[in-house]
């Protein structure tokens, strides 16, 4: 009997041993995996979970390092620092992690044109992807999260993917090329740290300590710090949308006989040209409204894929063609690209249905924008006459949206607080656009979150580059005052002021019909070239003509630029200055460099007092130096 009993409690005890030491399995940060680059030439940290007073033992590169768990489960290990090589594994008691590189690791962040991905810049960049094949260029994509409650120490996903022609099509775009150009020059492996989120203002990215200054986003934060107020904001909102929508769709004619049809009869419906707005035809209105086009297509064009770009389209669309849906999208931004596959057209007639709901403001096809059917490389143009019919009318605007990820502090808790950790050389931020509202507190924001970023990553000196906001919106033929100038003038100031920080202006590359402009490569080629001048100390010319001081001479201003960025491309018609008058009156000014400076005059102002340069939300300037980098906007008040 007693020897049943040893037994059994035996049995017990290594059974207990048994789970004990399986649950005693070490646990990783999702920054710490197989694949990730770690940062050269810095004391590096690797850190995670275990059991209570666990012991834990690194190996790497035939060294071995040991430490213990705290009482709260939690390690950290600081490894010397390391040059740049790879691949190698590193093993932390029976884990092993492969395929690891030591070079540069950079944090890209900010909002949607930080977070654009290549995808969505196929139509310039489809050789870079369908060639892309680097395993020297890896990615950490942070998953889109907030929390208002506290700043967390563990991401909720992630994992580094190195770059082929699948993987890039999520990378964000401009961190993509900043870091392809980096690894060239560098000769080493660059790891992106992506964490951003479109449409986000500054304050979403600062903590709580950051925003002291600003009681309106402290209160803002701890308001959304209530779970049962979220939960009942967003199912109050999900209830409104839903009911607003399904009134449009239970009244919309189109839905309910099916416009989209091949052999409707459309000869009682309208024309307008597009692209362009129906509303200027109809008045202004909410609801739905379907187009048909109807296109001839050979033997030889039928039945093969197509590729359909109807350009961008507000608000949301679903496109047919010859009845079969080929796609939609939910919002204005994104474009319309849709690939039609093999059968769907064919020999003769086919007919392109569109039908598209708008909820607020103007409803359009965005002019400027390509619209054209692709049959073997060869584009049949849609900027045409197309028959339109509206669907149905609501008698009130969609409702709005809280947004409630985009409130102060809970960006930072969930995407950037979890990554300090982790060794950096530096920071991009590529933001601005969600706080042109307020632009006048953005120099303070941004240089505030500067400082709490480095000192959360325990660098008083990381580097830190700003994408200047691009020109956008419709251009003026007079001088106006401007928000978006004055967020690229903090912008700048921040850059001049703040040391080790950089400016990639790009007020030469924007488009003024999207927000989103396309040419992304540029903007990471500036930025790494920030990246060179201040970061790994070379010799280039990373700046366009920087204003430093002005002199008034009768009624002229003479205005002197900093040392170096003073070579002036020759340019026999300077564009986007403005002069301002002693009754504080703005006028369109005259600008000739002479030498190392610029004169800038208007014959009608005798007592000139300051001058601006590009200062507008599109503004047409033409000032760079001979290598062709723009000069930065800029104001001597």
């Amino acid at each position: 009997m007693k020897n049943k009993l040893f037994f059994k409690i035996l049995i017990l005890f290594i059974g207990a041993l048994c789970f004990s030491l399986i649950n005693a399995k070490v646990k990783l940060p999702a920054l710490v995996s197989d694949g990730m680059v770690l940062q050269r030439n810095q004391k590096l940290n690797i850190w995670g979970k275990a059991n209570a007073n666990e012991k834990v033992e690194v190996k790497f590169l035939n060294k071995n390092y040991k430490t213990s768990a705290d009482q709260k489960g939690n390690w950290k290990i600081v490894l010397p620092e390391q040059k740049a090589g790879g691949p190698y594994t590193m093993t932390i008691n029976e884990l092993t992690l492969k395929d690891i590189m030591i070079g540069e690791v950079w944090l890209a962040s900010g909002q949607s044109n930080m977070e654009l991905p290549m995808r969505r810049l196929t139509p310039l960049y489809a050789n870079e992807i369908k060639n892309a094949n680097n395993q020297n260029i890896r990615f950490f994509t942070v998953p889109q999260k907030y929390n208002f409650k506290s700043p967390q120490t563990e991401l909720d996903g992630g994992k580094w993917e190195a770059t082929n022609p699948q993987t890039i099509l999520n990378f964000s775009g401009v961190a993509y090329f900043f870091a392809k150009d980096v690894s060239e020059k560098e000769k080493v492996a660059v790891g992106i740290i992506h964490s951003s989120l479109g449409g986000s203002p500054i304050q979403a990215w600062m903590d709580e300590n950051s925003l002291k200054k600003y009681p309106e986003y402290l209160d803002e934060a701890k308001k959304w710090q209530n779970d049962d107020l979220i939960k009942s904001t967003e199912s109050n909102e999900q209830a409104l949308s839903k009911a607003w929508y399904g009134e449009l769709d239970q009244s919309d004619l189109g839905l309910n006989q099916h416009w989209e049809k091949f052999d409707l009869n459309d000869s009682d419906w309208k024309t307008m040209q597009i692209p362009g707005s129906w509303e200027d035809k109809e008045g202004s209105f909410d609801g739905s409204v379907w187009f048909r086009k109807e296109i001839i297509l050979t033997k030889n064009q039928a039945g093969k894929p197509t590729f359909l770009n109807l350009g961008r389209i507000k608000d949301a669309d679903v496109t047919y063609i010859n009845g079969t849906k080929v796609g939609n999208v939910t919002y204005e931004y994104p474009p319309r690209w849709y690939d039609i596959p093999a059968g769907v057209l064919k020999e003769g007639k086919n007919v392109i249905a569109v039908r598209i709901s708008n909820g607020s403001e103007k409803g359009q096809f965005i002019a400027d924008k390509p619209y054209y059917l692709e049959i073997d490389g060869q584009k049949i143009d849609l900027k045409s006459e197309w028959k339109y019919k509206i669907g149905a009318k609501v008698d009130r605007m969609a409702p709005g949206q809280t947004f409630i990820r985009w409130k102060p502090t809970g960006l930072y808790n969930a995407m950037i607080n979890p990554l300090i950790n982790y060794n950096i050389t530096g920071a991009l931020w590529y933001q601005g656009e969600s706080n042109t509202g307020k632009p006048k507190e953005y120099g303070d924001l941004l240089t505030t979150m500067i400082t709490d970023w480095r000192s959360k990553w325990n660098n008083k000196e990381m580097p830190f580059f700003i994408v200047q906001l691009a020109n956008f919106m419709e251009s003026k033929s007079q001088p106006v005052e401007s928000n978006w100038a004055e967020l690229r003038e903090q912008q700048s100031q921040v850059s001049l002021k703040v040391p080790n920080t950089g400016l990639a202006v790009i007020i030469d590359i924007g488009e003024w019909n999207d927000i989103h402009p396309l040419n992304k490569k540029t903007v990471g080629d500036r930025l790494a070239l920030q990246a060179m001048k201040i970061a790994y100390d070379k010799n280039v010319i990373s700046d366009g003509p920087v204003y430093q001081s002005m002199k008034i001479e009768g009624n002229k201003i003479i205005l002197s630029f900093k040392n170096g960025s003073d070579d002036f491309a020759p340019i026999s018609k300077l564009k986007g200055f403005a002069i301002k008058n002693s009754d504080g009156k703005w006028v369109l000014a005259t600008a000739k460099i002479e030498g190392k400076k610029l004169v800038v005059w208007n014959d009608s102002v005798k007592n000139p007092v300051a001058v601006r340069y590009d200062w507008a939300d599109n503004p047409d300037g033409n000032l760079k130096n001979k290598t062709g980098l723009p000069a930065s906007p800029f104001t001597t008040e």
